[in-house]
């Protein structure tokens, strides 16, 4: 597997206290990569560290092979777009503008793919309007396209949804999918919005208090969280031979509780357990969300 960015013991200190403990990660290549993690678990910091804005304390990190101390990590970085906090973008300037800036910081030698961006981001037509003029959603997207200069292959965001209405929401969750899947580029992005992340993500790394308590893929989770018929009945023995002679996928939870991974024809069911001497006390559907995923491995309560 061909990583794009990978973290080894990486730890960050603020005096006696730990942003970051000896944290472990790999961002695969192509991937959509989600940080979750409640306030103060550390998604900032370790945004911030990844983009060179901060050092690690003690620990290593790598962008496409290049370790953080070799030299040769500055060319690397070219490699990387980034909007960490809010966009840095000059509220006097137009969009166009904001972008040729960019590519000035940047050394480009040409503004020719400048409007492309624009159109790629879903601002061609803006014209000379000054950023302060822009919705919320539209400065989302011009930072977004800022961070796309130079033609990255990598793009860290951090919060990029943050105080969008849903049709803003969205618009980032269509702009970012198709990045990734016509223009192959690697997303690290954090989010407290769970439902949303796990419309985006591919993998996710679940941080707690400084430390990746684990990491996964999209599809390991969404096996996790499937849904299920939960239902409790008087026996479980029959409800299990009833299942069984029905064909129907199910896992037994306790003595009296089962969880059924399909859609059961319900009268059906209880009208073969009663003949069978079983009865049927409660039966609903059950839906396991990223939140409740992520809490069953930290415990507490709430996501931030």
């Amino acid at each position: 597997m061909e990583l794009v960015c990978a973290a080894h013991g990486l730890s960050k200190q603020y005096g006696h206290t730990y942003a970051l403990q000896n944290l472990t990660m790999q961002v695969p290549k192509g991937a959509i990569y989600g940080l979750v993690g409640r306030n103060g678990a550390g998604k900032p910091t370790l945004i911030r560290i990844l983009c060179g804005l901060q050092s690690p304390t003690a620990g290593s990190y790598t962008l496409y092979g290049t370790p953080f101390r070799d030299p040769a990590i500055q060319q690397v970085r070219r490699r990387m777009g980034a909007v960490v906090e809010s966009p840095a973008i000059c509220q006097d300037l137009s969009a166009i503008h904001n972008l040729k800036l960019q590519a000035q910081v940047l050394g480009l030698p040409s503004y020719q793919d400048l409007p492309h961006l624009l159109e790629l981001v879903g601002l061609e037509n803006p014209g000379k309007k000054k950023v302060r003029h822009f919705s919320l959603g539209m400065r989302q997207r011009l930072g977004i396209a800022m961070a796309l200069v130079g033609s990255p292959d990598f793009l860290v965001l951090d919060e990029p949804v943050n105080g969008l209405d849903p049709q803003g929401i969205v618009e980032i969750r269509e702009l970012l999918l198709r990045l990734n899947r016509e223009h192959q580029i690697t997303i690290l992005l954090s989010s407290h919005i769970l439902d949303e992340l796990a419309r985006l993500a591919t993998h996710y790394g679940f941080l707690d208090r400084g430390r990746m308590v684990q990491e996964v893929s999209a599809g390991e989770v969404e096996a996790a969280c499937r849904k299920c018929t939960h239902v409790e009945v008087s026996d479980v023995a029959i409800l299990a031979r009833v299942l069984d002679g029905m064909g129907l996928d199910y896992t037994i939870d306790s003595s009296h509780t089962a969880n059924i991974y399909a859609h059961p024809h319900v009268t059906q069911l209880v009208q073969a357990l009663a003949k069978s001497g079983c009865q049927v006390s409660s039966m609903h559907q059950q839906d396991e969300s990223l939140e409740s995923y992520y809490m069953s491995l930290v415990g507490g309560e709430g996501n931030g």
